[in-house]
């Protein structure tokens, strides 16, 4: 089964989404194969379905004189950052081809970041009761989603090396007693950013079973 993965570079969050919802519907009209858009976002803070809006903890205009701005989202979790450093993926698949079962989608992307922080010499696992990916008790990698008649949007933010000081302005995802890391403060140094989207390619591919397909491609913003 072919994955087109497209590296877009850095794309303002309103044009993020606009690319999703036209990949989601060419993706549910056949259109297109299943698709992994990979990319980073300026500063902005986004609220799933369910969010807290307390758990954002400065104002709107507060954050805008930060540069960052503040979107409602239908993907699920809470409250959560994207910025410079950090790599965002929307996966665009079609779970009927896969398996139609969301709770297996999710451990499956969780397995990803397992295996690419292992690549990068990171012990990382679950937390029970927890989505996304830990090292011990900080959240490595974010994931919130939405599936509609099993094509699924938005995803997951590995934290490469982002400034992180932009995450104490939230309680990010919505949980008071849980740390924040990056892949910088855990190896010492800032990881090369291809080399993580080639982990994180790579290990997409062999966890989900595609074959994936890197044309080059920039939107920038």
């Amino acid at each position: 089964m072919l994955c087109v993965v497209e590296q877009l570079g850095r794309v303002d969050y309103a044009a993020g989404l606009e690319l999703q919802r036209d990949r989601v519907a060419r993706r549910k009209g056949g259109d297109i194969p299943d698709t992994l858009l990979l990319l980073e976002h300026p500063h902005v803070y986004t609220l799933g379905r369910n969010a807290n809006p307390a758990n954002i903890l400065y104002s709107r205009e507060r954050l805008a004189e930060l540069g960052a701005e503040v979107f409602e989202t239908n993907r699920g979790g809470d409250v959560t950052y994207h910025g410079p450093g950090q790599l965002v993926g929307y996966p665009i698949l079609d779970l009927t081809q896969h398996r139609r079962d969301l709770a297996w989608y999710m451990r499956s992307l969780e397995e990803v970041f397992i295996r690419a922080a292992a690549d990068f010499g990171i012990r990382a696992g679950r937390v029970q009761g927890c989505t996304g990916v830990w090292v011990g008790n900080a959240k490595l990698v974010a994931m919130g989603v939405h599936v509609s008649r099993w094509v699924t949007s938005h995803g997951f933010a590995l934290n490469v090396a982002p400034d992180m000081r932009y995450f104490d302005y939230i309680v990010p995802c919505g949980l008071r007693n849980k740390r924040v890391t990056s892949l910088e403060i855990l190896l010492g140094r800032r990881p090369d950013m291809e080399s993580v989207i080639d982990s994180v390619i790579g290990n997409f591919a062999q966890t989900f079973g595609v074959e994936v397909e890197t044309p080059r491609s920039v939107v920038k913003s």
